[in-house]
């Protein structure tokens, strides 16, 4: 959680007192913390990904960037994702994205399941084809 400028400032930081009382409370129930903490960077990552880009396929790499840049950012090696390769498969498996792959890179599209969107989607294709089969009469 602790962002440090510099190599004594991260030194003075894990010899500090709060900081091994953090590892203890973190010992005691390692699976809470790391869930926890994998949640968050995974709510963080889709809440930028669909407030910048929508439904659009996007470079995962990309969204990744703009998320460390934010200043309250969880780290990625502070979840159960060794690797952004291994996030991003679990976005794909959980249904929450649609996960490709290139000689470049993964790519992702936020699948949005909000039902008012949902609802509009099914009004606009119901328009449509009333207006088709109107064309057709």
């Amino acid at each position: 959680e602790k962002q440090c400028s510099d190599e004594p400032g991260f030194k003075c930081h894990t010899t500090s007192e709060s900081h091994q009382r953090q590892l203890l409370l973190f010992a005691e129930s390692e699976e809470k913390f790391l869930d926890q903490f994998s949640q968050d960077f995974e709510d963080g990552y889709l809440y930028l990904l669909k407030r910048c880009h929508g439904t659009k396929r996007v470079f995962a790499n990309g969204i990744y960037q703009d998320y460390i840049h934010e200043r309250d950012h969880i780290h990625m090696n502070s979840t159960k994702w060794l690797t952004l390769t291994e996030f991003v498969q679990h976005l794909g498996k959980s249904g929450k994205c649609v996960v490709d792959q290139t000689e470049k890179g993964w790519y992702v599209t936020w699948i949005d399941r909000d039902p008012e969107t949902i609802a509009r989607q099914e009004a606009l294709e119901k328009k449509e084809k009333l207006i088709l089969s109107y064309k057709l009469q």
